[in-house]
């Protein structure tokens, strides 16, 4: 059934069965419900894959009986009946698996679709076999694509198939060597095909040693979010490949993803913890007074140093400023008050805070503005609300045509406004920007673009932080009409802070 649903790739984990049912359906059996108590005894979503051929039509008539591909009699030895394949489907979804099935052929999608198995994984072999490509795309199944022995190319050309098809899709960096030897692991193609597909899951097909569990540690590291691994469970008459973990190895290789986890921490710049805090604390120089001041004395920065330790409720030297006055007499080698150091953040403060702030911004969004251009900080109702209300503009080039960048922080918003001679389009580059215009409100989005024409009342804001671009018809300094009649009235100079060069050396 086709939906418009987005599928959560994230964080599944498939155990590949592959062959290890040995062409024993009671075996494979065995294996689901081995691989189903270890997945629940870690908490994890898992899948367990078969894979479907059709082999009377797979393997060419002339080699049925070929001993030089060993895969031909691999395949015959462990055959197994669709009732029985329908067996271990079942058992997957009984015991709450998902469901999984990688085709080699069109008609394993068919029996796929008969099944209702939930998602297709295509194999590496398959992965430019164009014309299974198209079956799998017709299925209207979410799909895993494995991509060893592909280069970036091919990758490309896959993804945008499977984009332009409208299928829902996740790809896994994978090295098709049974096993693979950890210098051949090339782990780093994950982060590479996550910079190339910032839209995409990207996960982790793995063959290495069962007993090593360092490579998942560094693929989640990596931003993997999707596993893979051949599995099985041994038995006196059944043995293991080199590549398949065993059910132990399966719960240690889910514990090193826990691990992983916890040792990589959060995605995003924490709080800093109490504990490290304390830590810093005992190695910061606190202010301490050389000889006697009065209440009321200036204080100078010959009429201090600064020594360890810092004490709780005293000055931190990063917080000294010269000139500050005394709030109470202070005998030698006292330390001062940290309450001195308190006060409303200056213009200046808060400007190279923002600057600080939005060139942070720039490189977490990877966008460079060279050297010739010109920014200005607009502050509608002042520098001291600049964070709640404003805008950084960086002027690009200024002719018939203009480009500018539009640099919103979080939670900022844009007062209501048109231009009389200016016609601008904005084309979000970074973060998400909501846009209100004549009364209408839409959200951009990455790539998003939006139409502002002359005569037409617009106004922005953004909860997630926003970099867009401003493309128009020459800019005027004159020609920003605002709702608010009191931005109206303010000469262009008490709303606009030039920053020459950032700001360097400019405020004082």
């Amino acid at each position: 059934m086709v939906t418009n649903k987005k599928y959560d790739f994230k964080n599944l984990f498939i155990l590949e069965m592959a062959n290890n049912h040995q062409g024993d359906v009671e075996h494979g059996l065995r294996i689901i419900r081995e691989m189903s108590k270890c997945a629940r005894a870690a908490d994890v979503r898992a899948a367990v894959k078969l894979q479907f051929r059709e082999l009377d039509t797979f393997i060419h008539p002339d080699c049925i009986n070929d001993t030089s591909n060993k895969h031909v009699s691999r395949f015959l030895s462990t055959r197994l009946k669709k009732e029985e394949f329908a067996k271990l489907v079942e058992e997957t979804r009984a015991l709450g698996l998902v469901t999984m099935c990688t085709p080699f052929d069109e008609p394993s999608v068919d029996l796929i679709n008969e099944m209702d198995i939930e998602i297709i994984k295509i194999g590496s072999p398959s992965a430019t076999d164009w014309p299974l490509l198209e079956k799998v795309a017709s299925a209207g199944k979410p799909v895993i694509c494995s991509t060893g022995g592909l280069d970036s190319k091919q990758i490309d050309k896959l993804v945008s198939f499977f984009t332009h098809r409208g299928v829902d899709f996740a790809i896994m960096h994978c090295v098709g060597i049974y096993p693979t030897q950890r210098k051949d692991l090339q782990l780093n193609q994950i982060q590479i095909m996550k910079n190339r597909y910032p839209d995409i899951l990207i996960g982790f097909s793995s063959h290495e040693d069962p007993a090593d569990f360092g490579p998942i540690r560094i693929a989640y590291a990596n931003g993997a979010r999707l596993f893979e691994r051949h599995v099985g469970v041994p038995t006196d008459k059944y043995k293991l490949n080199a590549y398949s973990s065993n059910p132990e190895q399966v719960a240690n290789w889910f514990s090193a993803y826990r691990e992983a986890i916890e040792m990589c921490g959060s995605e995003s710049r924490p709080p800093v913890p109490h504990a490290e805090e304390e830590s810093l604390n005992t190695l910061m120089r606190g202010v301490y007074v050389r000889s006697s001041i009065k209440k009321g004395d200036p204080i100078k920065r010959e009429d201090v140093f600064f020594a360890i330790p810092w004490k709780p409720g005293a000055m931190k030297s990063g917080a000294w400023k010269d000139g500050l006055v005394a709030d109470a007499d202070y005998s030698p080698n006292t330390a001062l008050s940290e309450t001195l150091a308190k006060h409303a953040p200056t213009k200046k403060e808060i400007i190279y805070s923002v600057i600080h702030e939005v060139k942070g911004m720039l490189n977490a969004a990877r966008i460079p503005t060279g050297r010739e251009f010109s920014i200005e900080m607009s502050h509608h109702y002042g520098v001291e609300r600049f964070y709640e209300v404003g805008c950084i503009l960086i002027e690009v080039i200024n002719r018939s045509y203009c480009k500018k960048l539009v640099i919103q922080l979080p939670n900022q918003w844009h007062p209501y406004h048109y231009h009389k001679k200016k016609e601008e389009t904005f084309q979000v580059l970074w973060g998400e920007l909501e846009i209100e215009i004549e009364g209408n409100k839409k959200i951009l989005y990455p790539g998003d673009t939006q139409l502002v024409q002359q005569g037409v009342w617009h106004k922005f804001r953004t909860n997630t932080g926003v970099i867009f671009e401003e493309i128009s018809t020459t800019a005027y300094n004159d020609d920003s009409f605002y709702e608010d009649k009191q931005i109206s009235m303010m000469d262009r100079s008490e709303r606009k802070t030039k920053l020459e060069n950032w700001g360097r050396h400019q405020i004082d």
